[in-house]
């Protein structure tokens, strides 16, 4: 099977990474167990996903003229993902993330986004070419709106597949919601856009669909996936894994290859699969682009599931 095109709109940031025996409370100064730097940002991430797992990704972005955008370069050659609509930019410094990750493989992060909100419509439109030649569009919210909006308007146009994973959670308007095809949020960020308590996944997901998405894939954590669409809600469950070391970048190793799968025809419950197996490998190792897995390690644990 020849490789579908994707193109990801979306942010680059520098994770400062810094393992812990628990989460610091306010005011506390605790030791922690070891510190890393790496690549990261949802954009990014989604990228090198999706590139991993079997797609040509064309990425839309900004990054500043110093040494994290340059890491940034080099993570994207090493995954194959083109920047040839990537800006670097010299007035504003590459994206930086501060994460704590305890004992347990929960994180808490801070992002200072510099160069990210640099990111506008103009950018997105000299990506035009890319985007229509592409199967799927995907983008979150780490970039300014008016870029994301313009995106899965050209997507739209061009009846290009349009993804949204609504992160970090922010409220947004209905004529929004009406350009996503698809939208992905976990259950926080769908109470943050529909005001449905998180606890109810059924009908936030509802929600979402009356608010104009087309079809809700909403994440669940270790509780699984689930589906609402013209079929009406249905569950799927995760894959085990013997030890979570690190949930960063989970999400956003599900979403690449859930853009991948669709871009490759499969129907939404075997993307779903596809997805959920990729996102279960990367909990397993630490960091988050560095633990985006590759296609022959997500078939293989597709393969031994059964």
């Amino acid at each position: 099977m020849s490789k579908p095109r994707i193109t990801v709109l979306g942010s680059y940031n520098t994770d400062l990474t810094t393992f812990t025996p628990r989460m610091p409370q306010p005011g506390e100064t605790i030791l922690g167990s070891g510190f890393k730097t790496g690549p990261g940002g949802k954009g990014s991430n989604q990228a090198v996903a999706a590139a991993r797992v079997g797609a040509w990704v064309s990425f839309v972005g900004r990054i500043g003229q110093d040494m994290f955008g340059e890491m940034a370069l080099r993570t994207w050659k090493e995954a194959g993902v083109d920047t040839a609509c990537v800006r670097q930019s010299s007035e504003q410094a590459t994206g930086v993330a501060t994460i704590l990750v305890d004992s347990h493989g929960e994180n808490m992060i801070v992002v200072a986004s510099g160069a990210n909100f640099a990111v506008s419509p103009a950018d997105v439109e000299a990506a035009a070419d890319a985007i229509a030649n592409s199967k799927v569009v995907l983008t979150q919210l780490e970039t300014p709106l008016p870029a994301v909006r313009r995106l899965l308007e050209l997507g739209r146009a061009q009846g290009v597949l349009t993804i949204l994973n609504p992160a970090p959670g922010q409220p947004l308007d209905r004529d929004l919601l009406a350009l996503c095809d698809i939208i992905t949020p976990n259950q926080t960020e769908a109470e943050i856009i529909t005001g449905v308590p998180s606890t109810d996944a059924e009908s936030a997901a509802r929600a979402l669909r009356e608010h104009g998405a087309r079809t809700v894939v909403m994440t669940l954590g270790g509780e699984g996936v689930l589906l609402y669409d013209d079929q009406g809600p249905r569950r799927f469950a995760a894959f085990k894994v013997d030890r979570v070391v690190d949930t960063t970048g989970a999400g956003d190793a599900f979403n690449g290859a859930l853009a991948v799968a669709l871009a490759e025809g499969r129907s939404m419950p075997d993307a779903i699969r596809f997805a959920s197996a990729t996102g279960a490998i990367s909990v397993t190792r630490p960091g988050a682009t560095e633990s985006m897995p590759t296609r022959a390690e997500v078939d293989a644990l597709l393969a031994s599931a059964g």
